[in-house]
Formats: structure tokens, C-alpha cells, sequence
């Protein structure tokens, strides 16, 4: 199969010819770690199979774009052809390649740097391994399959890197000088301070959030960093094969009942992931608030859900009209919502962005600016 063409008009795509990284986008063959996914339709998913459709996949390969290669417990890898799921949520990913490329760049890796990067398929540590050599990298997951898999995906290509079965915010081998984690994380793993070498940085997005976390290691074993004036949004880690799902049982709930207290919004309907710095802010207040949203014809209805049982819906016809408000529970999820939404309209933008970050040896995190904190 002629990939190398698709390759390097990737490597056009996604980085500028001068960088370092150019290469090594240009001559991995990233078709080799997604031989299969899963496709979204509708709320379902369809089984996709490279050789059977030589051309979708090269195309799919070698588009800058997520590669979905596990449904709750289901690898592609391992599922039968013609399969489809009902529903499911996404695990494990082949993330698109300008954003492995944007997070290595964030990390400011050097030559001779010793490097600990997230598995997943492999491709990420294929171009880890293509710009600093196997013998500078290690890779981890928490999923022995996708390590195996991932290993021996690399040996085809000659490279062996470390490879290692392991929770990334448990314990980790060795000492590194930078750390990338394609996975989100909350709150920052005290083993990351204590695996890196004084002075190494780590780069990582914290959980529910678009925030790229950029910090470097300082002499009392904590860190210091930001907020970078970028955007990224990975799957939070997993401790097993799956996620569990705190708000299911609330939505039973929040699908129909009346609620507490009923009132009509002063905003246009929002859904808060299609807004990023909203996302965060609401994130960082409410950890682990999960979102949901339905269409019949002009009528949407969003859904917030959090796991003290707390939830709000609100529902509008049209682009035009205010959605009525239902709410109930310990937090009123929406009124939250609402209030960081008069923030934006009276500030212009939300402080999340490029707010200086301070780290405690002990993993505690602060985000500031100005006179907005927030600690994870």
C-alpha cells in the first residue's frame, strides 16, 4: 500500500517543514496502529476494517482527526467484522496528530531528553521514538492489551522503546525529564514530581476541561507553570476497562421530573462542551459534571448531572427563544452556569486562560489570575 504519499501531506498539514517533528509525521506509518475503529452513527457505533477498504483507510489514517479504537469495554481489535454497538462511551483513541504534535511541542523536548508518554495505539510513541530515538522514550497504559499490541505495532517498524503496564497516576519507572499525558488528569499526580528530574516539565489536560496544563519541576519538589493559550480536550484516565457512570442513576430523574424550581433563562440555550472556557470554569467549581443533550426537530433540551444528585434541564424551541429551566438537588447546576456566563458578559472573557499555575510537593494545584483562584 503507497502510504508514504498520505504520510508526508499529513506532515504538511499538521506541522511546518522546519520543525523537528515534520519528519517523523512524514515517514510513520500511522495507518499500521489503527488497522481498525469505531465510527459514530447516530448514537451508535460501526465497526470500521482497514484492508477492507484499502482507500477509507488511508484516508481515515491520514486525516487530522481522533480515531475511536475502543467503545466501553470493546476494542476494535478484538471485535468481529460487521459489528456495531447501540451506544457507548469512547476509551481509547488514536488522537489526531497536530494534537500529539502540540502537546510534544508544549513540553519543549530536547535532544537526549528521557521522555514518558501515554500508550494508547502507539502512533504517539512512533513519533516520540522517530524524533529522539527508542532509547530516550517510554510508554504506559493501564490496559495490557494496548501495551502488547502497541509493542509489538513498533517492532514492525524496528523501534523498541520501554514499554510498561502501568496507572499513570500511581508509581512510574525511572526518572524522566519531561512527561506527556494524552490523557486528562485531576488532580496532579504527586509520581509525576517525584519521577522527574529538577528543572523536567510535564504536560498534561486537566479532567472535564480545555485546559492544557504546561509545569515545570522546582528544587522543593513542587512546580510552577500555566495555563497555556491553547485548547485540548483528552479522556480522563481509567482505573479498569471501562468509566464509571456516577450521574446515570440522576438522570432517571432529570429525564422528566418537574424539579425543585422552575424559571426561564435570560441566555440562549448553551451546551457547555461547545464552549470551552464555559466548560472550564463550571469544571473547576463542579468536578465531575456530566452533560447531556437531545434534538427532536427546532426543540433541544440540555442536560447537567452531577453526582450529589444535583441536576438541572432546560429546554427552548428555536435559536430565538429563552429555555425554560428545570433544576433540582443540593447545587442549582444551571444558576452556576448562569453566573459564569454574567461573568463573561461583564468581563469579556473568562480567566482560565493563561492563568499562572503553582504546584505543591504534595500535589497541590492553584490556578490564578489576577484575583481569580481556583485549587484542584
Amino acid at each position: 500500500m503507497k502510504w508514504l504519499p498520505h504520510a508526508r501531506r499529513l506532515a504538511h498539514q499538521v506541522v511546518r517543514p522546519e520543525s523537528r517533528w515534520h519528519d517523523a509525521v512524514a515517514r510513520v506509518p500511522r495507518h499500521q496502529f489503527v488497522p481498525r475503529w469505531w465510527e459514530q452513527e447516530g448514537h451508535g457505533w460501526v465497526l470500521r476494517t482497514g484492508p477492507d477498504d484499502p482507500d477509507a483507510w488511508l484516508e481515515a489514517a491520514y486525516s487530522d482527526q481522533s480515531l475511536v479504537t475502543q467503545v466501553d469495554t470493546h476494542h476494535a481489535d478484538r471485535a468481529d467484522t460487521g459489528d456495531v454497538l447501540a451506544d457507548g462511551t469512547p476509551t481509547s483513541s488514536s488522537t489526531l496528530p497536530s494534537l500529539v504534535v502540540r502537546m510534544y511541542r508544549h513540553a519543549m523536548i530536547g535532544d537526549g531528553h528521557q521522555l514518558l508518554v501515554t500508550t494508547g495505539t502507539g502512533y504517539g510513541t512512533a513519533l516520540a521514538c522517530a524524533r529522539l530515538g527508542e532509547e530516550h522514550v517510554t510508554s504506559i497504559d493501564i490496559d495490557e492489551h494496548l501495551v502488547k499490541l502497541a509493542a509489538d505495532r513498533l517492532a514492525l517498524l524496528g523501534e523498541h522503546p520501554r514499554m510498561e503496564v502501568c496507572d499513570i497516576t500511581g508509581p512510574l519507572p525511572g526518572e524522566y525529564d519531561r512527561i506527556v499525558a494524552t490523557v486528562s488528569v485531576r488532580p496532579i499526580p504527586v509520581s509525576w514530581l517525584k519521577t522527574l528530574r529538577t528543572g523536567g516539565r510535564f504536560v498534561t489536560t486537566i479532567s472535564g476541561t480545555g485546559l492544557i496544563l504546561t509545569a515545570d519541576k522546582t528544587a522543593d519538589g513542587g512546580a510552577v507553570g500555566r495555563i497555556e493559550w491553547d485548547r485540548a480536550g483528552f479522556m480522563p484516565t481509567r482505573h479498569g476497562d471501562s468509566y464509571d457512570s456516577p450521574a446515570d442513576d440522576i438522570w432517571k430523574g432529570a429525564a422528566q421530573d418537574e424539579g425543585e424550581e422552575i424559571f426561564t433563562s435570560r441566555y440562549p440555550l448553551l451546551y457547555p462542551p461547545d464552549a470551552w472556557d464555559v466548560m472550564s470554569m463550571l469544571e473547576l467549581q463542579l468536578p465531575g459534571i456530566q452533560y447531556r443533550k437531545t434534538q427532536d426537530g427546532d426543540t433541544r433540551t440540555v442536560w447537567l448531572l452531577y453526582p450529589d444528585g444535583s441536576w438541572a434541564r432546560a429546554t427552548a424551541t428555536g435559536f430565538l427563544e429563552s429555555p425554560v429551566v428545570h433544576q433540582s438537588g443540593p447545587r442549582r447546576l444551571w444558576s452556576d452556569l448562569e453566573r459564569i456566563r454574567n461573568r463573561l458578559n461583564r468581563e469579556g472573557a473568562l480567566p482560565v486562560y493563561g492563568a499562572r499555575v503553582t504546584i505543591t510537593p504534595d500535589g497541590t494545584t492553584t490556578l490564578t489570575r489576577g484575583a481569580w483562584k481556583a485549587t484542584l
